[in-house]
């Protein structure tokens, strides 16, 4: 017998997963540039405005900025160029029904996670967009999650190939995103500020989404528009701890090259930036949708990091741990950014490794379902946004041979939920504010 209180959401009793990627669709939308950007507009410059920008997001806030300019100031002058990854550009109809095609922003596509030489050429012409600005100009750069790879110009005397190298050594390593990024903007002729330094004396207005732990906006997309507080040594200090090795070319870069614009550079005193949206409001909008349907709601933060699958068997001892005495459901909720450290031969990406520690852990007990999904839609760099799982699925993976453990230790979870067709496959979403987790933990007598 159901001894919930009636105040509680059917959906959440009668098919628990669904209700789960549905709240995930919700948190999703809540942070997409069509929900973010209308009627968000500048005041048009004496002269020229001219958008750059770079990121998962960067077709999709270019088109909503578009749109609300044609719908307000339409004889104002309009233009630029933006990069984002292969397949993320759009085309025909937005999620919303409203016109996605850009026609004054130039959309352009290269590779994510490892920059190729699109990402190059798209960063060089972004340089030569700001070139020749004057005071009565106005820069709009458009960034978020995956610019730092998208747009990748290396600083004098290193090559492409050795920042593709030591970028997918970093990422091997189990580096967190920060780390990450303060080697990327110090090997870069473009990021830390330098896109910006290039456009000045024209005002440069930065909106981002952030995908980073701790919402700095100088980390998102390595700040191609935001002056860098780092030095050089820190980046060569990230690179010796994880053991990677580099060239005489990119050491003399990190002990002899001029720092980046710092804060205090006079040429940043006009610019602004504004982060319109961050994973705490994914988590608020799954929040929200929850306690709408009487569901109680354990938020852990919007910011966890460490090893996927160590925060996977971790939440899920807390929910083994909450259904003691639970009375009406419970859903626990996180955010932020984990890494893998790859060590096997398998497909995967941190979501679907967090989620096989959790099913590792959990091992069936009744009750108790999850999600995991990356927010771009792309989880790692397979097809997959992330997955689901069910207490059922426990005796479905015995019936078929599937051990959790082995899997893990080949970093090969994709494969393993693709067998239970658990995978949940978006697409491209155009927004990226990273990992949305979420855990519903029913009371024992559901």
């Amino acid at each position: 017998m159901n001894t919930l209180s009636p105040q509680v959401s059917h959906g959440a009793l009668a098919a628990p997963s669904d209700w789960l990627r549905q709240l995930a669709n919700t948190a999703i939308a809540a942070v997409h540039p069509d929900t973010l950007l209308p009627d968000r507009l500048p005041e048009p410059p004496r002269g020229r405005t001219v958008v750059v920008g770079a990121g998962k997001a960067a077709a999709a806030m270019a088109a909503a900025l578009e749109r609300s300019w044609q719908a307000h100031q339409p004889e104002a002058p309009l233009e630029g160029l933006v990069v984002t990854r292969y397949g993320h550009g759009l085309q025909g109809k937005g999620p919303q029904g409203t016109e996605s095609e850009c026609r004054r922003i130039e959309v352009l596509e290269a590779s994510h996670p490892m920059p190729d030489d699109l990402s190059e050429r798209a960063a060089r012409r972004m340089l030569e967009a700001v070139q020749d600005l004057g005071e009565d100009d106005l820069v709009i750069a458009l960034v978020s999650g995956g610019g730092s790879s998208l747009m990748t110009l290396p600083a004098p005397g290193v090559s492409l190939a050795e920042k593709q190298a030591i970028n997918k050594a970093l990422l091997r390593s189990g580096a967190p995103i920060r780390e990450i990024n303060t080697v990327r903007r110090h090997l870069s002729a473009i990021k830390g500020g330098r896109l910006a330094a290039a456009a000045h004396p024209a005002r440069v207005l930065t909106w981002l989404i952030s995908d980073v732990p701790g919402d700095e906006a100088s980390l998102i997309a390595s700040g191609p528009t935001l002056s860098d507080a780092s030095r050089p040594a820190e980046a060569l200090a990230i690179l010796e701890r994880h053991a990677i090795e580099i060239s005489a070319g990119v050491r003399q870069c990190l002990t002899g090259q001029a720092t980046p614009p710092r804060p205090d550079d006079p040429g940043f005193a006009r610019d602004d930036s504004e982060i319109l949206a961050r994973a705490r409001d994914a988590l608020a909008a799954g929040q929200a949708a929850a306690e709408h349907d009487g569901i109680e709601v354990r938020l852990l933060g919007d910011d966890l990091e460490g090893e996927a699958r160590a925060l996977g068997h971790a939440q899920g001892r807390m929910a083994l741990s909450a259904q003691d005495g639970l009375e009406r459901p419970l859903l626990i909720l996180s955010g932020g950014e984990t890494s893998v450290t790859v060590e096997g031969d398998g497909r995967g990406g941190r979501n679907v490794e967090y989620l096989l520690g959790l099913f590792a852990t959990l091992k069936g007990a009744p009750g108790i379902y999850a999600v995991a999904v990356d927010t771009d839609g792309i989880d790692g760099s397979e097809d997959n946004a992330g997955a689901h799982c069910s207490p059922e699925d426990w005796g479905r993976a015995q019936a078929a041979g599937l051990d959790p453990d082995d899997y893990l230790s080949r970093n090969d979870a994709y494969t393993f939920f693709e067998a239970l067709d658990d995978l949940i496959v978006t697409g491209p979403t155009r927004t990226n504010v990273n990992d949305f987790r979420a855990i519903l933990v029913l009371p024992r007598t559901s």
